[in-house]
């Protein structure tokens, strides 16, 4: 039995009522409400990904020696435990990146009062992490307001991909806070338009990112890896698309998370 959680659960998501919503201004409401997971077909998903039936439960990839890693020949011990602190995927799922690090995503929601208080403490690991091991973040899409702030997420990524966001961790951050502290929702386009603005980014450039292919077919792969991954709650961590790991025991997440890549790269 995996520890007790203390997070945002797809049931709870889809539970509530309504949402608080936006109208014109920044601090207005707006009701929203929730619905179902959005399903979208596999076929659907921009980004082949293997099936399930064809997938190798242990793929024979080319061992990632990380920076940190104990090289000698003595035995490592492990202290933490498949069903105890973590979950292991059978058959190993893809990953948003390619093969060459080990990859930790965490899968989150902006609407969410357990993401927002460990993004200091994820921001502060991400900042030290092994050179071998690639962080990433995934938003899940469990109502359609999530869904919205998906797309602001993958809209943020790609204008910072093309220059257009200077400082993306602080927009990043100023959702969390507009969400949470200022009663703003984001819950219309006009809405999040807005606050990209106040971050330098004009009408036409919001636009046309937020329209985008890219934009769309990031959506697409992370809905689909969501799935694949049996996200039900968030926050969830998934190490190298093999191990989901439930972010409430916070004590040990990181060491959770640490000794995960270590084993993956001595395999």
């Amino acid at each position: 039995m995996l520890f007790a959680f203390a997070g945002c659960s797809q049931e709870e998501q889809a539970a509530s009522p309504s949402q608080p919503a936006a109208i014109e201004e920044q601090s207005a409401e707006v009701a929203v409400d929730a619905e179902d997971v959005v399903e979208e077909s596999a076929s659907d998903a921009v980004l082949e990904v293997v099936e399930e039936s064809a997938a190798e439960a242990e793929p024979e990839d080319t061992a990632i020696v990380l920076a940190h890693a104990d090289v000698t020949d003595t035995p490592r011990t492990w202290k933490f435990r498949e069903g105890q602190h973590y979950e292991r995927m059978v058959p190993t799922q893809r990953t948003v990146g390619g093969a060459g690090k080990i990859e930790v995503a965490e899968v989150f929601m902006y609407g969410c009062p357990h993401c927002y208080s460990l993004e200091a403490s994820i921001n502060a690991w991400a900042e030290n992490v092994d050179p071998g091991v690639r962080f990433v973040r995934i938003p899940a899409v469990f109502n359609s307001l999530a869904k919205l702030h998906a797309q602001l997420y993958y809209t943020q990524e790609a204008l910072e991909r093309n220059g257009v966001l200077d400082n993306p961790a602080n927009f990043h951050a100023a959702v969390f806070r507009e969400f949470h502290d200022r009663n703003n929702q984001l819950a219309s386009e006009a809405a999040i338009q807005k606050l990209f603005e106040r971050y330098g980014v004009s009408a036409d450039d919001f636009s046309r990112t937020w329209n985008s292919f890219e934009v769309d077919q990031a959506l697409r792969i992370g809905g689909d890896l969501s799935r694949r991954y049996n996200i039900t709650a968030v926050p969830t961590i998934i190490v190298n698309g093999k191990y989901r790991i439930s972010a409430g025991d916070r004590a040990n997440l990181f060491d959770i998370i640490d000794e995960l890549t270590a084993r993956e790269g001595l395999r």
